[in-house]
C-alpha cells in the first residue's frame, strides 16, 4: 500500500536531485516561445525515468504520459517553464549564464518540482488506476500564453483532474495557501494614443497640448472604478506607461498610453473597454484632439474548482499537517492555468517560497529574486500525495 510516509521518504531522497535541476535551469534561462533548450532537457530526463510516453504537442513544450495498469481517472499536473527578459543581480554559482534573460518568478523550480514527481510516480506503474498527465508548458509570461496552445494541441483532452502551483515569495516557507473560487483575475492590455498639435512651448495656444490631454485621460480613466463600477466589484484600471515629448520647449503631438486592466467578473470585464474609450473620447474631443484606442483580452481568471480545491486542502493536512495551511485572499495577478481550467476542474495553489532569515526576501520579477530551495520538496510532495487520493 502506497502511504503520505512512504511517498515522503521517497521525495526526501530525490530532494538533492531536485535543487540540481532548478539550479541548472536557472544558469540558462530561456524566454517565452523560445525554450528550445530547456524543453529538451526536460524532454531527455523524462526519458530516461522510463514508463513513460514523452510528447513534444508544441515546438517547446512537453507532455509525459503515465498510463497506470488499471483503469481511473485522469490527472493532469502542469509547470512552466519560461523566464523573463530581466538581468540577474544575484551573485550565486549558479545565477543566469544567458545576458539579460532570468528565472525571476520560480518557474525553474516549479519545473524541477514536476520532473521530481514525474521521477518517483514513475516508478510506481502498476499501482496508478488511471492516467497522470505531465505538462511541461511553455510562455506562461507572455499572452497568448502557451497554455492555450498545448490545449489546442490535445493535452487536456479526457483529463478529469488538472492542478498545479506557484512557488509564491511573499508566502513564508512551508505554508501553502489554498484559495476555493476566484484566485487570480483576467489580465487585460489597453493602448491609447491622444494626437493634438504640437508646437513651441512659449506658443500653448497654437497647439492642441497631447501631454496636458493625456494627463486628464489618466486622471479620468480611474473613476470607471471610483465611479462607475459597483464598489463590491473587483476591478483594476492601472496606467503603466505615459510617453510623450523630447524637449522642455516642445509641446509634443501626440502621448502613448499603456496599462493593464484586472478583473473576476465576464459581465465587468467585458463593459469596461466601452467605459475607457468613452472617457478618452470625451476628453480628446473637448479640447479639439483625436484619439487611437486599443483594447486586447488576456488570459481568463483562474477560478478554482470547489471540490478539487477542497481534495488539495485535504492533501496538505495529510501530507505537512493542518498548521501549514493558509487560507489566501485573491489577488489581481493573471495566470494562463485558467486554460487548463476551461477543460476540467482544476486547482492552483501556492507554496511559500520566502523566507526573511535567509534574506530570500526580493519579489516576483525582481533582478534578485529567488526561493527557498526547501520548498522544492514541499511542490513535490503535494504533487505525489495528490496522485494517491486521486489515482492510485
Amino acid at each position: 500500500m502506497t502511504t503520505t510516509a512512504t511517498l515522503n521518504d521517497a521525495v526526501e531522497q530525490i530532494k538533492e536531485q531536485v535543487i540540481a535541476w532548478r539550479r541548472y535551469l536557472h544558469q540558462y534561462p530561456e524566454l517565452s516561445f523560445h525554450e528550445e533548450q530547456t524543453a529538451q532537457f526536460v524532454y531527455d530526463t523524462l526519458l530516461s525515468f522510463g514508463n513513460l510516453e514523452v510528447h513534444r504537442p508544441t515546438k517547446t513544450s512537453v507532455m509525459a504520459r503515465l498510463i497506470g495498469s488499471q483503469p481511473g481517472r485522469v490527472l493532469a499536473m502542469r509547470a512552466d517553464m519560461d523566464a523573463l527578459p530581466i538581468t540577474e543581480e544575484n551573485t550565486f554559482d549558479f545565477a543566469s549564464k544567458n545576458p539579460g534573460v532570468m528565472h525571476a518568478c520560480g518557474h525553474d523550480g516549479h519545473t524541477a518540482m514536476l520532473l521530481g514527481t514525474a521521477k518517483i510516480l514513475s516508478g510506481m506503474k502498476d499501482r496508478i488506476k488511471g492516467e497522470v498527465r505531465f505538462l511541461f508548458q511553455h510562455a506562461e509570461e507572455l499572452y497568448p500564453g502557451g497554455a492555450e496552445e498545448m490545449v489546442q494541441a490535445g493535452v487536456m483532452d479526457g483529463v478529469d483532474v488538472v492542478i498545479g502551483t506557484h512557488l509564491w515569495s511573499p508566502l513564508e516557507y512551508g505554508k501553502v495557501g489554498i484559495c476555493p473560487g476566484p484566485m487570480m483575475a483576467a489580465p487585460d492590455t489597453f493602448w491609447i494614443t491622444v494626437l493634438g498639435k504640437g508646437g513651441h512651448a512659449a506658443l500653448p495656444h497654437q497647439t492642441v497640448d497631447s501631454i496636458a490631454i493625456a494627463a486628464q485621460v489618466v486622471t479620468n480613466l480611474q473613476h470607471i472604478v471610483s465611479r462607475n463600477t459597483d464598489p463590491l466589484d473587483n476591478l483594476v484600471v492601472s496606467v503603466t506607461q505615459f510617453v510623450g515629448g523630447t524637449m522642455h520647449n516642445v509641446i509634443p503631438g501626440s502621448v502613448s498610453i499603456c496599462g493593464t486592466v484586472r478583473s473576476f467578473d465576464q459581465k465587468l470585464r467585458e463593459s469596461v473597454p466601452a467605459l475607457m474609450e468613452r472617457v478618452v473620447k470625451g476628453i480628446t474631443e473637448a479640447h479639439g484632439a483625436s484619439y487611437e484606442f486599443k483594447y486586447e483580452f488576456g488570459y481568463r481568471p483562474v477560478i478554482n474548482d470547489a471540490d478539487v480545491t477542497r481534495l488539495m486542502e485535504e492533501v496538505v493536512v495529510e501530507t505537512l499537517g493542518p498548521q501549514w495551511v493558509e487560507h489566501i485572499k485573491p489577488n489581481m495577478g493573471g495566470e494562463d492555468f485558467s486554460a487548463f481550467q476551461q477543460k476540467a476542474p482544476g486547482c492552483f495553489f501556492y507554496v511559500g517560497a520566502g523566507n526573511k532569515e535567509k534574506g530570500i526576501i526580493y519579489p516576483h520579477h525582481h533582478p534578485r529574486f529567488t526561493v527557498d530551495e526547501d520548498a522544492l520538496q514541499v511542490g513535490v510532495k503535494l504533487f505525489v500525495n495528490a496522485a494517491r487520493k486521486i489515482v492510485m
